[in-house]
């Protein structure tokens, strides 16, 4: 094991896709060599399809119950098939396992790519990424330098707007892709929403996060994956997912109606009222 391996490892978290973690797939392909480990629940029915597929050494199982326990769902609904547990649990065993920082990903990715060259042209192609190590380990340089809660990819609803709203905006936001460091943990709330959530309501109260533009993670289609959190989006829809944002922090949310192909209401934020503006140092008075 290399040096590179010591304090790093990676998340996959899963539940009843065993036979289909796309994200795994995407990993090899671009080459990973970071340890891997999927993190299940002990009420997962799919725990031996797991241990076969993976290596039983590489299959890490969390009490479902004791965080379920231990976690702010927002409701009194009694639900457990939401990934919010595994977040949670993810830093216990990043502990056991003796690891300082880890990066939690979701099952559904199916990419990860660049979306800018170096000239700083073509902001709506996405050139692949071959060697996903030297990424994830200058994310990890990067995040070990900052005091950052944590850091993340962007995402392809991010782009909208064009290069030019990135070259002058990296966003106060994480999702998907959580770099996380073992000793300073992120306590997420809400059985929707709660990578929004905590970036939302830590944020107000002094944390960090950073949304690093140029890399990019792709995602399959939320519900239409079995598995997961598929079954609860669509016992409850977007309506009733779309207010535990507002219960989060209701002095910066609104919900308001999407203007898409198929209506729908959704959560949106007003930033000045989460972080704090950042003047520069050149604008300082003596």
């Amino acid at each position: 094991m290399g040096k590179k391996h010591k304090d790093f490892c990676i998340f996959i978290l899963t539940h009843g896709r065993a036979d289909n973690v796309s994200t795994y797939r995407l990993l090899k392909r671009a080459n990973c060599t970071y340890p891997i480990y999927f993190i299940i629940d002990n009420e997962d029915k799919q725990i031996k399809q797991y241990q076969k597929n993976f290596g039983k050494e590489n299959v890490i199982i969390f009490n479902k119950q004791e965080y379920f326990e231990k976690s702010d769902t927002f409701d009194n609904f009694n639900i457990k098939s939401a990934i919010l547990y595994a977040r949670n649990a993810s830093y216990d065993i990043a502990k056991e396992l003796g690891y300082n920082y880890f990066l939690q990903l979701d099952d559904d990715y199916t990419s990860c790519c660049y979306r800018i060259n170096n000239k700083l042209t073509h902001p709506t192609h996405c050139f692949q990424v071959k060697n996903i190590d030297k990424i994830l380990t200058l994310f990890l340089n990067y995040f070990k330098t900052i005091p950052a809660k944590s850091i993340a990819m962007s995402q392809g609803g991010d782009w909208i707007g064009g290069k030019d709203k990135f070259l002058t905006v990296v966003q106060r936001k994480t999702m998907n892709t959580f770099f996380c460091k073992t000793n300073n943990p992120i306590i997420f709330k809400g059985i929707f929403n709660d990578d929004v959530i905590s970036y939302t309501t830590n944020q107000s109260r002094g944390d960090l996060y950073l949304n690093i533009p140029f890399t990019q993670i792709t995602q399959q289609s939320s519900q239409k994956l079995k598995g997961g959190m598929t079954e609860v989006y669509h016992t409850f829809g977007t309506y009733v997912k779309s207010f535990y944002v507002l219960l989060g922090h209701p002095s910066s949310t609104i919900i308001k109606e999407m203007i898409v192909k198929h209506r729908r209401l959704h959560h949106a934020h007003n930033w000045d009222a989460i972080a704090p503006c950042i003047i520069r140092e050149s604008h300082k008075k003596i």
